[in-house]
């Protein structure tokens, strides 16, 4: 007997349709030891799934079929991976042994791993398996109880979770009724945009918050320098705070990603807050940017929506870094192999932190710094200027004075920063359309030309600095867009001179690097 079960494999972040297909022919076997075989471009994990069933299937109390037989996993040229085929090769098996009807398994896709004692075990991606299958028109999503839900956020499909392979079978054979899961979003984004950490933690350093407002209000990337304890860590996990909050289709891009990669959480539902990456420098550049022999998304891509924190920058292989500069601009990854070439999302805010030397002392008035020019010179050259052109914002952050840590007077907090933030955005909004990429650090050469006019006396500010400072047409461009957004804080309709000055100030590392 031929069953077909649907269900779905991963490429890349994307889930496409698979056909699992179960054929069990009738009589037995007249060999000594009958064989099943996958076949349909398995990995090692899928070749070994029918072990699993076969152990599963017995010890829920069922016959395994005592025969030959051929699973085929369709289509036969895209390479099928992981454990998820487990429960739709065994649901096929149980039709082929007549213990459920194939017409019950119309119009259902079906994911999960097994257990060898028939529980089910969650797997990675059902989020962009119930989108594919709300898409294709599926009526009922069956995943494990874990992803219930995570795939439930997608209300247009009927998910339903089981925690074993004998309550699927009982749902299937309308023994044992089981309700859809469902999930409150606004619950969901309410508990996501309260954060244990805020601004007013942070003593002093109220002109780096200022710098951090403008950049989170335009969208620009940021780096910090200065010397070890003086809070570029803290300022820059607090950054989170003070960002507009994830909309739903900002959500379900970012949990997509995680999802795929397995890093969502037990029972996590959605990616209610926009994810923060800090990876370590002894990263490599296949996992800041993703890779693999089956391309998989990386570190940029799990900052999708969010902020990636490079903390030590120089610290980083150049090689590395270097990674970073198209993304950057493209807000997106692409990783080419013979196999084909896959694009991963990638648009994020980069915050960058470093000390200013190797003994991170260099601009300290208290301590004396123990490195000579050249050590210091072959330190900041770790980091390309290309890639400083691209970041933004450039600020000092000095080590705090003993009364600012010991006074009693509260500091900026994210609530008023956010205000800010948000008033901004929404000019933005007006000016360059809804969406998540409508920011000022995001305008296109053409949009700058046009919501960045400048009068004479603010075109003569600009000359000079370029003049004085060297600075290169992307970081002339940096500069308007600084100024634009310094503007939009104020809800200023015109960019005026002093706003041109403060911009000019965050490109002073120019001439540094």
């Amino acid at each position: 007997m031929l069953a077909r079960i649907a269900s779905s494999a991963m490429v890349g972040i994307e889930a496409i349709s698979c056909e699992v297909e179960v054929d069990i022919p009738e009589g037995g076997s007249d060999r000594e030891n009958p064989r099943f075989v996958v076949v349909g471009l398995p990995d090692a994990a899928v070749k070994e799934s029918i072990e699993r069933v076969r152990s599963a299937i017995n010890n829920c109390g069922y016959n395994f079929p005592y025969c030959d037989g051929v699973i085929n996993l369709a289509p036969a040229d895209i390479r099928k991976e992981g454990p998820c085929y487990d429960l739709p090769i065994a649901l096929g098996v149980l039709c082929g042994a007549k213990y459920l009807s194939v017409e019950k398994l119309r119009d259902t896709v079906i994911v999960g791993e097994l257990a060898l004692d028939g529980r089910v075990r969650p797997v990675r991606g059902v989020l962009a398996t119930a989108l594919m299958a709300a898409e294709q028109g599926y009526r009922t999503l069956i995943v494990p109880v874990d992803n219930a839900r995570e795939a439930a956020v997608v209300s247009a499909i009927d998910v339903i979770g089981v925690s074993s392979l004998s309550e699927a079978v009982g749902y299937l054979n309308d023994h044992l009724p089981l309700e859809p899961t469902c999930i409150d979003l606004e619950e969901i984004f309410r508990q996501g945009s309260v954060y244990d950490v805020d601004f007013a933690d942070v003593k002093g350093q109220e002109s780096a918050k200022r710098a951090i407002t403008i950049a989170a209000a335009g969208g620009h990337n940021l780096i910090m320098l200065g010397p070890p304890g003086t809070g570029k860590t803290m300022l820059a996990r607090r950054i989170p705070t003070i960002l507009p909050p994830l909309t739903l289709a900002e959500s379900l891009e970012t949990t997509r990603v995680h999802s795929a990669v397995g890093l969502l959480k037990k029972h996590e539902s959605l990616m209610a807050r926009r994810p923060v990456r800090h990876p370590h420098h002894t990263a490599s550049a296949p996992s800041l940017a993703g890779g693999g022999t089956v391309p998989r998304p990386g570190e940029l891509s799990l900052a999708h929506h969010g902020l990636l924190f490079l903390d030590e920058f120089p610290e980083f292989p150049r090689v590395v870094l270097e990674t970073i500069r198209q993304p950057l601009e493209d807000g997106q990854v692409t990783i080419s192999r013979a196999s084909g070439t896959l694009t991963f999302p990638a648009n994020f805010m980069l915050v960058a932190a470093m000390n200013p030397c190797p003994c991170g002392y260099a601009t300290d008035p208290k301590r004396q710094c123990k490195c000579t020019p050249n050590q210091i010179e072959r330190y900041l050259s770790k980091i390309s200027g290309p890639l400083i052109d691209r970041i933004d914002i450039h600020i000092d952050v000095p080590a705090v004075q003993y009364d600012a840590l010991h006074s009693e007077r509260e500091g900026t907090s994210s609530t008023q920063m956010r205000e800010l933030v948000m008033n901004a955005r929404k000019i933005q909004q007006l000016r360059l359309g809804d969406s998540p990429n409508a920011t000022n650090g995001n305008m296109t050469s053409r949009q700058v030309r046009s919501f960045c006019k400048l009068d004479q006396p603010c075109q003569q500010v600009v000359k000079h600095a370029v003049s004085e400072m060297g600075l290169s047409a992307r970081a002339h461009d940096k500069i308007l867009k600084i100024a634009r957004t310094i503007a939009d804080l104020e809800q200023a309709t015109d960019i005026q001179p002093y706003h041109l000055q403060e911009a000019i100030q965050y490109r002073r590392l120019d001439r540094q690097f």
